[in-house]
């Protein structure tokens, strides 16, 4: 049987109510790894009589949390969801089976979970249970939402955001005998603990670690549950075993991935300390070959990794293709004097091209200029 087309009315509801949905996932991002950030929401009559988002481990999943949520007022409702519900058996039965027994009628899947023991299996257990399933509404918006997982799915790889601060003529950092520069004020800094919470992971080369001896936690009120994986990437090993990372990595997990000939002793002293060490394939430039290192991670769980590492990690991020988003921030003080640029030519030629990313986003934050760009897929 042929259902009739949805009206345009009706068009422009599931889109509201699927926005929404997917906010909800937002909120979570960076505490569900392995799994997506899910957002759920169950809708009867026009009204919502249920919520329910991933929780924190990735389980249970958002829409056994919005069924809950609802009780008896799911029977006959639609169900909003901003990625397909499982089909498989885990730790707990699948999403769809959820919602065949809770009697929900009609089911509105923003996209198809790329998962190979998903991948539509869901929607056909729902349509052959005789559930109105609709597919594909905001679909790219939540692709964006649950890119980390797609990625991890698709490319063995994480997603990665890349933040970069600069004064107004390009500098992330003075001559090598000065202070460290601190660029960005308040208001961006606040902003960036609010994006270190919604990933899983912390990542910085080891010039940004030697040099800057960063905490890389997520510090705000509110947020103190938060704790993202720190991950140094450091061919060498040459992080000092007095870092401020080092003598903290029993409180928050440290992870330096390292070159395969990195000094063992090196290795052993960082390990005494807590810090968790593993190798990673080099290139034929001698440094730490990023994807193999974003891989690592990936197979550690991880679908969203926040890159503060430097102007080399992130110009070798940008020109491998592997960044998805970039966060620029440019104070509009000028450095006014040699220094490290934020990124190499080749790697701000990519940026700003048009080609291979787009500007999503133009905002001030205090002083400073916040960009933010999108890989275009």
């Amino acid at each position: 049987m042929t259902l009739p087309a949805p009206s345009a009315h009706a068009l422009d509801e599931d889109e509201r109510f699927m926005r929404a949905a997917i906010a909800l996932g937002r909120r979570w991002q960076g505490s569900t790894s392995p799994n997506p950030s899910v957002g759920s929401l169950v809708v009867r009559d026009g009204v919502i009589v249920g919520r329910g988002s991933t929780k924190p481990g990735g389980r249970p999943h958002a829409e056994t949390v919005a069924i809950m949520d609802a009780g008896e007022k799911a029977r006959g409702a639609t169900i909003y969801v901003s990625l397909e519900p499982c089909s498989h058996f885990g730790r707990t039965p699948p999403c769809a089976q959820t919602i065949i027994s809770a009697g929900i009628a009609r089911v509105v899947s923003a996209c198809q979970d790329p998962d190979l023991r998903v991948a539509g299996r869901g929607h056909k257990m729902l349509r052959d249970a005789g559930i109105e399933v609709l597919e594909g509404v905001c679909a790219q918006e939540a692709r964006r939402a649950n890119l980390g997982h797609i990625l991890r799915v698709s490319e063995k790889r994480p997603m990665v955001t890349l933040k970069l601060a600069e004064t107004a003529d390009g500098f992330a950092a003075g001559g090598p005998h000065d202070p460290r520069l601190a660029i960005t004020g308040l208001a961006a800094n606040n902003a960036v603990h609010v994006m270190r919470a919604m990933h899983d992971a912390i990542m910085v080369g080891a010039g940004t670690a030697r040099t800057d001896d960063p905490l890389m936690t997520v510090r705000l009120p509110g947020f103190e549950n938060r704790r993202p994986l720190r991950v140094v990437l450091d061919t060498e090993l040459r992080i000092s075993p007095r870092s401020r990372l080092a003598a903290t990595a029993r409180d928050v997990p440290v992870l330096v991935i390292c070159g395969p000939r990195a000094p063992a002793a090196a290795q052993a002293e960082l390990e005494s300390h807590g810090v968790q060490v593993v190798h990673c394939r080099v290139g034929v430039d001698g440094k730490l070959d990023l994807l193999s290192a974003l891989r690592l991670l990936s197979e550690r769980g991880l679908t969203r990794v926040f890159s503060e590492g430097g102007p080399s990690v992130g110009s070798g991020l940008i020109e491998s293709g592997l960044v998805d988003d970039v966060v620029l921030f440019t104070n509009e003080r000028p450095l006014g004097r040699a220094g490290a640029p934020s990124l190499t030519d080749s790697a701000r030629a990519k940026l700003n091209a048009g080609e291979g990313f787009r500007l999503v986003e133009d905002a001030r934050l205090g002083a400073d200029r916040m960009r933010r760009y999108e890989r275009i897929e």
